[in-house]
């Protein structure tokens, strides 16, 4: 995870700087079960050392009572690059397709930008990493979000009810 960590601060700092041609970024997040998160983040970084080609990091990092939710943000490169294909969006797309058949244990699913919270919360994550603390550590300290309720289903209007 030390690749990532040093890969996470050029990834902000490109993110930030807008003078940069506009990179597409992918985001995709595991979630492991709570049991399973340092299972989860061994096997990405092994993953990782296999795709050295590719800029990722953790972007954001949250969990609930029964899942762990770890985002990765993998970087295709410049839009204009991307269209064409280029070498740098084929390893990233190597890399993207390796985590959902390698990590499917894990319950990858594509997903929009970490919020505020989760993106400290990894933040959080890399630098005790890189201190030599341990994931389990850092999600102790991440408070627990609640599952969002089913809502109740939706009582027919006046003109959609069909008499029996």
């Amino acid at each position: 995870m030390e690749r990532s960590a040093t890969q996470a601060e050029a990834f902000n700092a490109q993110a930030i700087n807008q003078a940069e041609p506009e990179t597409v970024v992918v985001h995709v997040q595991l979630r492991p079960r709570r049991g399973a998160t340092r299972k989860c983040l061994a096997a990405l970084a092994t993953l990782a050392a296999e795709h050295d080609e590719v800029s990722f990091a953790v972007t954001g990092l949250s969990k609930d009572d029964r899942v762990v939710r770890v985002t990765v943000g993998v970087d295709l490169g410049p839009r204009t690059a991307v269209a064409k294909f280029s070498p740098q969006a084929q390893a990233a797309y190597a890399f993207v397709s390796a985590i959902f058949t390698s990590l499917y244990d894990h319950m990858p699913v594509y997903t929009a930008e970490p919020s505020g919270a989760e993106r400290a919360a990894a933040a959080v994550l890399i630098e005790q990493a890189a201190g030599g603390a341990i994931a389990a550590d850092v999600l102790e300290g991440l408070p627990v979000v609640p599952a969002s309720p089913v809502p109740a289903p939706r009582m027919p209007g006046p003109g959609e009810r069909i008499p029996a």
